[in-house]
């Protein structure tokens, strides 16, 4: 343990503290406490290693030598050096020339007197070193050659430019320490303190001391004027001196003792009855006017900082403002202990070093301008919060100011951090831990599972980032909602890791920094590809283990009336059932027969899966209905179909069926008409009497089967088909969910619109369900008609059957009783004939004046598939020429409605 005790740190410090003193152990205590602050002190150097800069200090040197050829020569040498990646460090071998060709006749600042060095204290604020992020441009890049109390260097920042380092503790430092030159490597003790222990600091330990080193050290430039040393004062006169200290307590906010917050004018002021001259009156008002920006500041950060319902995003954003003002603290509390040393030391005249309003003004630029920009991003970010407090910090960096844009874009970066977090979370596990509604995905907590991807989730506009384009949130949304959507719906316990590889996240605001600078490059490949692989591994599990694009032919084999031979079928056996009243059906006998249908005809070999879907459905019964009014198919979805099959789609497809239904029912019904016709043209041949009626009934079953025909071929292929084959080509092409689900609407909008079942549509759709009672009307008048002529068939043949036994037995066939009943009865029949033909004129007259009207509704039609509709229907133009509205051309009426139909 001794040998290790020996060698620690403490003991060999110790040591060499004994060794430099030539002290014992006890009589160095507080030489060794003061080595140990060294150590532990964050000094750092105070002229910045800008290898530029001291090549033309070199050259400068050799200018003021007179010696023009070697400056040339160091220029071309240092050119050729540039290029060479001998040296790593250029920057300090020049450096060190430039060090060693100073005057030796100048004071040296190197450490002779050790014991002087270690019986001074630490300065104070040595450890406080400002940073920010550019150069004050403000001040000339040599500014620190004019004052021996600025170091030769200009800082990396605005604060750390001003070289002021030097600032001493409680206690003087030594003047060893506070030369203005830098330590050079001379024999016997040039160590490198000097660049641990801010050697280029001005002040001095002594009034005295400090006016002696003021006078033995030549001017660098020209003096920098000071209105303290220059200009006698009035009586009563404040000092500058009382006002820098001032000035120094309102950049705080604080008030001082001659400046005050002046509540009414809401600024700070200089109180009217002090005794100032109007240049240092100006200067102070100025320089006041960083308080009143540091107090608008910090109000809001105070105010928000304890807000938790700010959010995160509003939290970073106070940390951001708040790192700020400690940059501009760490600057405030550099001033004040540059004041405190001139006071401790005593100092009464100005000097090259000493604080004055001017240099204030100048040192100070950068920070109010810093400072004015927060205080207008304050301002614009009032009442804000999550991603619309992001788009406001975000649109501020539109600036041509490098200085501004590098603030606002750190603190972008620093915002954004949240934003970033919730979105990664979203994308790649689909979590949305939103507490504070920062996030511009939004989450109803009360949306049942079957509703999850049309209601729980959704974009809230106003929090998308103004960096994140519309197309990137909706991908964002879509992502998330996909893996939600597989977990909760789909029961795929598949990884979100295994669907997609997760990309590094922004873990720390420099990440997000570095995100945000490439928003279309990296930052959009991420969002690509977990887009498409989410969306693509999702659609493969509705098409493999729900069979969506199966149940979607389904909908169009049944529901559309794709399936001929099972829709044709299931009519020829539902026609026993369906003629009857609504109220006598019941549904179990129905759908006995719908599976007979099915195992009758081909959809016997379509997937089990679909089968058991397929049901029957009674819609409600009004009065006088039968069973065709309320008969219905139905196809029951649930589970992760029911998202593309919604509530409102299955509306849509009843309303497209019943129409189908109604128009295929119409063909089944005049199919009928002609088959009686045909069958009983020849049985009524030995009715003359009948031949006027049964032309009549003939003419008319043709109209309306041409009609019929040609509103199903329009349905047919013009409608169904058409829309079809662009619903599957779309579904085809689709990159996620949303894109079929679109597709089927507008595939359903497009059928439902040109089925005349839209609101724009009602008067068409009105014309043509009268025609379609027409019609119905018309088989029920044919039935009346046909009954009762094969009933007086029937009785004719039965009279002349009887009379040919009777003739065939030897006797008469009939007596004058029955002929002159038979032919009472004929008379009968034949004066119900003009009744018939007269019900069928109306007939006839009714049915034409509503197909009339239907064409006319159909050439005045937006559509032009309608409007050729109009020209097939009235092929022969009998209509055409009773109707005047119907004689003009198909240019002259294109996309004109008249209102007075």
């Amino acid at each position: 343990m001794a040998t290790l005790d020996q060698k620690s740190p403490n003991v060999l410090l110790q040591s060499l503290c004994c060794r430099i003193t030539g002290k014992s152990e006890a009589e160095v205590a507080h030489q060794f406490q003061y080595a140990v602050r060294v150590i532990g002190s964050n000094y750092a150097p105070t002229i910045e290693r800008d290898e530029f800069l001291v090549s033309e200090k070199i050259k400068k040197e050799l200018l003021k030598q007179r010696r023009e050829a070697d400056a040339a020569l160091f220029s071309e040498l240092h050119r050729k050096l540039q290029t060479q990646s001998v040296l790593k460090h250029r920057w300090s071998v020049l450096y060190l020339m430039l060090s060693l060709s100073e005057d030796p006749r100048k004071p040296s600042g190197r450490v002779g007197n050790y014991g002087a060095l270690f019986a001074q204290a630490l300065p104070r604020d040595a450890h406080s070193t400002p940073f920010y992020c550019t150069r004050p441009q403000s001040l000339a890049l040599g500014y620190g050659e004019r004052s021996a109390g600025l170091s030769a260097s200009v800082g990396t920042s605005g604060i750390s430019s001003l070289g002021v380092y030097t600032l001493n503790g409680p206690t003087a430092t030594p003047q060893s320490l506070l030369a203005s030159q830098p330590p050079q490597s001379a024999a016997g003790g040039g160590q490198p303190l000097g660049a641990r222990l801010a050697w280029a600091l001005p002040v001095s330990c002594s009034p005295s001391s400090a006016l002696a080193t003021l006078a033995s050290r030549p001017p660098l430039g020209p003096p920098v004027p000071s209105s303290r040393a220059t200009r006698p004062r009035r009586d009563g006169e404040v000092s500058e001196a009382a006002l820098v200290r001032d000035i120094l307590y309102v950049f705080q906010g604080i008030d001082g003792k001659f400046i005050k917050m002046s509540a009414q004018e809401n600024c700070y002021k200089i109180d009217s009855k002090v005794v100032l001259c109007k240049s240092l009156r100006d200067t102070s008002s100025r320089l006041a006017e960083l308080g009143w920006l540091h107090n608008k500041v910090r109000k809001y950060t105070d105010v928000r900082s304890l807000d938790r319902a700010f959010g995160l995003v509003g939290q970073s954003f106070c940390a951001a403002l708040h790192q700020e003002l400690k940059e501009y603290y760490r600057l405030l509390s550099v001033l004040h202990s540059q004041l405190q040393v001139e006071d401790e030391q005593g100092v009464v005249v100005c000097t090259e070093s000493s604080l004055t309003l001017r240099r204030l003004l100048v040192w100070m630029y950068d920070p109010k301008v810093r400072l004015k920009t927060l205080a207008a991003l304050v301002d614009f970010c009032q009442g804000r919060k999550g991603g619309e407090l992001a788009s406001a910090v975000h649109s501020y960096g539109k600036t041509g100011d490098p200085q501004m844009r590098a603030l606002v874009q750190h603190i972008l970066s620093l915002v954004s951090h949240p934003i970033l977090n919730f979105l990664y979370r979203w994308i790649y596990d689909g979590e949305l831990e939103d507490t504070y509604h920062e996030f511009f995905v939004a989450s109803d907590p009360n949306v049942k599972t079957d509703r999850l991807w049309h209601d729980k989730y959704s974009l809230r506009k106003s929090m998308i980032p103004s960096f994140i384009t519309m197309d990137q949130a909706r991908k964002v949304l879509l992502i998330g909602k996909s893996i939600n959507f597989l977990h909760q719906v789909c029961h795929d316990r598949t990884p979100p890791s295994k669907i997609t590889p997760a990309s590094t996240s922004a873990d720390t605001p420099k990440d997000a920094a570095e995100l945000l600078s490439d928003l279309e490059g990296a930052f959009q490949q991420k969002i690509d590809a977990a887009y498409f692989d989410t969306s693509k591994y999702l659609l493969d599990v509705l098409n493999r283990n729900y069979l969506l694009l199966e149940h979607l032919q389904a909908m169009r084999r049944y529901l559309l009336l794709g399936q001929g031979d099972f829709i044709r079928h299931l009519m020829d056996l539902l026609k026993p059932e369906l003629v009857r009243p609504a109220t006598t059906l019941y549904q179990h006998n129905l759908t006995g027969i719908l599976e007979t249908a099915v195992r009758a005809t081909n959809a016997q070999y379509d997937n089990a899966e679909i089968l058991k879907r397929l049901d029957v459905r009674l819609l409600e019964v009004s009065p006088g209905d039968t069973g065709w009014d309320v008969f219905s198919l139905d196809y029951h979805v649930d589970g992760p179909i029911a998202t593309v099959f919604t509530r409102e789609s299955m509306g849509h497809y009843l309303r497209v069926f019943n129409f189908l239904w109604r128009a295929k029912r119409m063909e089944y019904t005049l199919t009928d008409i002609w088959k009686g016709q045909m069958c009983n043209a020849k049985l009524l041949k030995t009715m003359p009497e009948l031949s006027g009626v049964l032309h009549q009934c003939h003419i008319l079953a043709s109209e309306m089967v041409h009609f019929i025909h040609q509103m199903q071929y329009y349905i047919t292929f013009e409608v169904l088909e058409c829309s079809w084959d662009e619903l599957w080509n779309r579904v085809q092409q689709a990159q996620d969910l949303d894109h079929i689900i679109a597709a089927h609407d507008i595939f359903l909008d497009s059928v439902i619109s040109r089925c005349l079942l839209d609101n724009n549509s009602r008067s068409l759709l009105n014309q043509l369900r009268a025609i379609f009672d027409q019609i119905i009307e018309f088989q029920s008048a044919q039935d009346s008609l046909y009954r009762s002529a094969l009933e007086e068939l029937a009785l004719r043949l039965q009279f002349e059957e009887r009379k040919q036994q009777r003739e065939e037995e030897c006797q008469w066939g009939v007596t004058a009783e029955q002929e002159a009943e038979e032919k009472k009865r004929i008379q009968e029949f034949q004066e119900t004939i003009p009744k018939m033909r007269s019900q069928f004129r109306i007939l006839t007259h009714f049915y034409q004046s509503i197909v009339q009207q239907f064409l006319v509704l159909l050439m005045t039609s937006t559509d032009e598939s309608l409007r050729f509709l109009s020209f097939r229907l009235d092929f022969n133009e009998h209509y055409r020429a009773r109707e005047p509205r119907l004689r003009a051309s198909l240019g002259t009426n294109r996309g004109r409605r008249p209102s007075n139909i």
